[in-house]
């Protein structure tokens, strides 16, 4: 198939809303030495249109994250309908990624700094047997996890607080570190155990360090009331490691 080139039209804007397996990937954002799910969306990108355009992802998904809902907005001048996009797309990208729907959105629309918030899910398959489906889905963490307790320590995270002791401070954070939490539950369904977490925004590594530090009070490491001194610490060493990042998962983005 050649690529269908477009002569001057007017510019478009074009919500693209996909779901991807992040296993083989490095992440959202293109790296030098590295496959990024970026990377492989534009040239499916340009072999439908043939062109350069300019591509804003909602977020920073990290190496080995998965996506359920990404967004990306598309500046483009070419002609095809959204329908036409959204199949073309699916043709040319792997197996591991997929558009669910392609739309128009006005020119000052930004998949980012649009975004009102987003929703991450981390899976954890608690159990002492490792289960082989879920490899690379889900966090095998074979110790017991007190949900209720979890669900309740989870709380102190609810709120607007400052999250510089949840956060990988690197040159991608700067400025204000505060954040607003809407909601915080774990759950558990037989040996799966998912957190959910809902916030206006979120900082590098954030879930990932929140789930740990909870990990370590399922572990008696820290007390289950630990959360309101490491928040106001404002240390990055007071808080639980970073949990692996094969259980985490972008699920909604909210504009």
């Amino acid at each position: 198939m050649q690529p269908i080139v477009a002569g001057d039209r007017p510019m478009r804007n074009i919500l693209v809303t996909m779901a991807y397996d992040g296993r083989r990937y490095h992440g959202w954002q293109i790296q030098e030495n590295a496959l990024a799910v970026q990377q492989v969306f534009q040239e499916a990108l340009y072999r439908v249109t043939g062109a350069g355009v300019d591509i804003k992802g909602c977020s920073r998904t990290d190496s080995g994250v998965h996506a359920n809902m990404y967004c990306i907005s598309v500046k483009t001048s070419h002609s095809i309908p959204c329908e036409r996009l959204q199949a073309a797309l699916n043709r040319f990208l792997p197996k591991d990624m997929a558009v669910f729907s392609c739309k128009e959105v006005p020119l000052d629309f930004h998949a980012r700094y649009s975004c009102i918030g987003k929703e991450y899910l981390y899976k954890i398959w608690n159990d002492p047997v490792r289960n082989p489906f879920l490899d690379g889905y889900a966090y095998h963490y074979w110790y017991p996890l007190p949900v209720e307790l979890l669900h309740k320590s989870a709380q102190d995270y609810v709120g607007k607080h400052d999250f510089t002791s949840f956060c990988t401070l690197d040159h991608r954070e700067r400025g204000n570190l505060e954040r607003t939490v809407k909601r915080f539950e774990v759950k558990r369904e037989g040996a799966l155990v998912t957190m959910t977490v809902e916030a206006d925004g979120f900082l590098y590594n954030m879930v990932r360090i929140m789930v740990g530090t909870l990990l370590r009070i399922a572990q008696g490491k820290f007390p289950p009331d630990a959360i309101p001194a490491i928040l106001q610490a404002k240390d990055r060493s007071k808080a639980g490691p970073t949990a692996q990042a094969c259980g985490l998962y972008l699920n909604r983005v909210f504009y």
